[in-house]
């Protein structure tokens, strides 16, 4: 397996952001908005960082993961599972619904999607 270098390092990038906003950020904007959009982005560097092959509409298919997790926790999952006091698993799976979530996912897949068209053509050819 290769690993696409540009993409590891992003990703690597956003993971530590992320880890530092949700350690240490504890805020209105950032924390609620900002991490939401950029975990679709994060997800989306870590794929493309182990999957050589391009994924037509893979933002796409992102944003709709992220919508799964979200309706997931809508009902929620974490406690029905008996997962509450596992902490890593609770921050991965959420513990409460927003639909500002959703949005916040959707501006990330936007994102992406303009990324694959405008800075990376042959993506958004195929």
């Amino acid at each position: 397996m290769k690993v696409n270098l540009k993409y590891i390092i992003v990703f690597s990038i956003l993971l530590a952001i992320e880890v530092f906003i949700a350690l240490f950020v504890r805020d209105k904007i950032i924390r609620p908005f900002i991490g939401d959009i950029l975990v679709i982005v994060l997800m989306y560097s870590f794929i493309r960082s182990i999957v050589q092959k391009t994924i037509k509409f893979l933002p796409v298919y992102l944003f709709l993961l992220a919508v799964f997790v979200e309706i997931t926790q809508y009902f929620h999952l974490v406690d029905k599972l008996g997962l509450k006091d596992n902490k890593f698993m609770a921050t991965v799976l959420g513990t409460s619904f927003d639909v500002k979530d959703i949005l916040c996912y959707f501006i990330g897949s936007i994102i992406l999607i303009f990324w694959e068209r405008k800075l990376e053509p042959s993506l958004g050819r195929s």
